[in-house]
């Protein structure tokens, strides 16, 4: 076991281990760090704790302080300098006529480095932009670019649930999403209702797949044949998943009708539902979909 401390950078950021040493720190308490990209000021998310070696890439940093209420002051002040970095590289893209969308601009705390994120549909040629930048500011200029998830992360915004952003408030890292869950989970296949913000695939497919996935193999599928707990012997018609019930077209005195069971009145061999039938045009929209989904899950913090 190793003593460990979370640290956040940003909202929604990635959780960065490192060792508290005799430091006395709590959730939510700001402190100092180094990093690859520098020294730089961060938020606990989780105390001090001891975790599994295994789960810690060795060795870990150490923090180096607490941060101050100077350094506060000093992070509050790099949040308004990226404002105007931010503009500057605006003009300095429309300049050199860069097919690229700027979508933030950030300083290290120590102001060692100044980052721009951006987004584009391939490689762009930015040697003579950051030529630019470094004359105009004066330190090290680097330019990611990031993928359209991680720019709705970075930007935010309210999905089609009403709430804010799953991805901008509490999903640390993306997670891979399949059109295989949307069909597990009985939604729309149109690509229009199971995409989010970004265009691809909604995260919160993701949530409840492993309990569709239990409730679906207790459940026969469409078609199948059943028996009942009064000796009847018919076809299912439909099922509803989080109910647990069955509609089964039942023969009773010569004539048909459809009868509703809880799935503990059935007999029948349990086995997967049968993915839907989709036609040639649903299924290159939902591949196209998905395979744009797999690339860039997590580039930048």
């Amino acid at each position: 076991m190793v003593k460990i401390v979370g640290v956040r950078f940003r909202p929604a950021g990635k959780i960065y281990y490192f060792n508290p040493l005799n430091f006395e720190v709590k959730a939510g308490s700001h402190v100092i760090v180094e990093t690859a990209r520098g020294i730089e000021y961060g938020t606990v998310i989780i105390p001090p704790t001891e975790m599994a070696d295994d789960k810690v890439v060795q060795p870990l940093k150490p923090l180096l302080r607490m941060a101050t209420k100077e350094d506060d002051r000093i992070t509050e002040r790099n949040q308004e300098k990226k404002k105007d970095a931010f503009r500057i590289c605006q003009e300095k893209i429309q300049k050199h006529k860069l097919d690229m969308k700027l979508v933030e601009a950030e300083y290290t705390f120590d102001n060692n480095k100044l980052l721009f994120y951006f987004t584009a549909d391939g490689r762009i040629d930015f040697r003579e932009l950051v030529k630019d930048l470094a004359a105009v500011f004066r330190t090290r200029i680097e330019l990611r670019q990031i993928g359209v998830r991680d720019e709705t992360k970075i930007l935010g915004g309210i999905g089609i649930c009403g709430r804010s952003l799953c991805c901008s408030t509490y999903l640390s890292e993306f997670a891979p999403v399949s059109i295989k869950m949307a069909k597990e989970q009985n939604l729309s296949l149109n690509p229009a209702k199971i995409s989010g913000v970004c265009g691809r695939l909604m995260c919160c497919l993701k949530n409840e797949e492993e309990t569709y996935e239990y409730l679906n193999g207790r459940l026969p599928g469409v078609g199948d044949h059943v028996t009942t707990d009064d000796k009847l012997r018919g076809e299912v018609q439909s099922v509803n998943v989080l109910r647990q019930t069955v509609k089964v077209i039942v023969e009773v005195d010569d004539e048909k009708e459809i009868r509703e069971y809880n799935v503990s009145q059935l007999r029948f061999k349990p086995r997967r539902r049968k993915d839907k039938k989709l036609s040639a045009k649903e299924m290159k929209a939902l591949e196209a979909l998905e395979d744009r989904g797999k690339s860039k899950l997590d580039e930048g913090k």
